[in-house]
């Protein structure tokens, strides 16, 4: 069992609860954004089993929510640390919510988060609320690691190169496609537009293999620089 085996049953008990949930979003396995006013965000951490690695990755993450839940595989003897009491009155304490996932894909609310969190960092919350916005579906599981990411830059850039497998075209063209285009064009991160003449940009060869058929369940992506 991988960790990103837990993401699914996951995300679907957090959209049970009315979250839109995507993975793998600014570092965090599973990020869940509620609308309102304020929008309520949480984040998921998640392991195959329950340990200070965790609850340190639910303290990085805690100026940045509303809600942090830590997850992790149910032990098969039942003697693990999810049923320690020191364990779950720590979560308590700092105001976790501890999740348990049997290999059947059953999520089980061991700690609920109900501890007043930090103080927030609200640059870094804005950073993760815009990313979950912006992203296009949810193209990543939660809980790789060495793995390339599939962000909403990356999904930008793919749709401006889709656009110019059509044939070369203008900043303002492919603005509105995405508005983010002409700053796309300028850095090119990728390397895959190149200018054809004043005003008017093309596909590098990099950039008609990018858009070739993903080879996998997701497509190929990187973190944004």
């Amino acid at each position: 069992m991988a960790e990103t085996d837990l993401y699914l049953p996951l995300k679907a008990f957090m959209e049970g609860a009315g979250y839109s949930v995507k993975g793998e979003v600014n570092g965090c396995d599973l990020v869940g954004v509620k609308d309102g006013d304020p929008s309520v965000l949480i984040v998921c951490e998640m392991k195959l089993s329950f340990n200070l690695e965790l609850v340190m990755q639910g303290v990085n993450r805690a100026t940045i929510c509303d809600e942090v839940w830590l997850a992790a595989r149910s032990s098969k003897t039942g003697k693990g640390r999810e049923h320690d009491a020191r364990f779950r009155n720590l979560c308590r304490r700092l105001g976790f919510g501890l999740i348990a996932v049997s290999a059947s894909g059953q999520v089980d609310v061991i700690v609920a988060p109900l501890a007043a969190m930090p103080r927030r960092d609200p640059k870094r919350r804005s950073r993760l609320l815009e990313e979950h916005k912006r992203r296009i579906g949810d193209p990543q599981k939660g809980g790789g690691r060495g793995k390339p990411i599939m962000t909403a830059y990356r999904q930008d850039c793919l749709l401006c190169a889709s656009s110019l497998l059509a044939g070369p075209q203008s900043p303002k063209q492919l603005k509105a496609v995405v508005a983010r285009a002409p700053t796309i064009l300028r850095r090119n991160v990728y390397g895959w537009f190149v200018r054809e003449s004043r005003g008017v940009y093309g596909l590098t060869e990099l950039g008609r293999a990018a858009m070739a058929p993903p080879q996998g369940d997701t497509m190929p992506g990187t973190e944004t620089p």
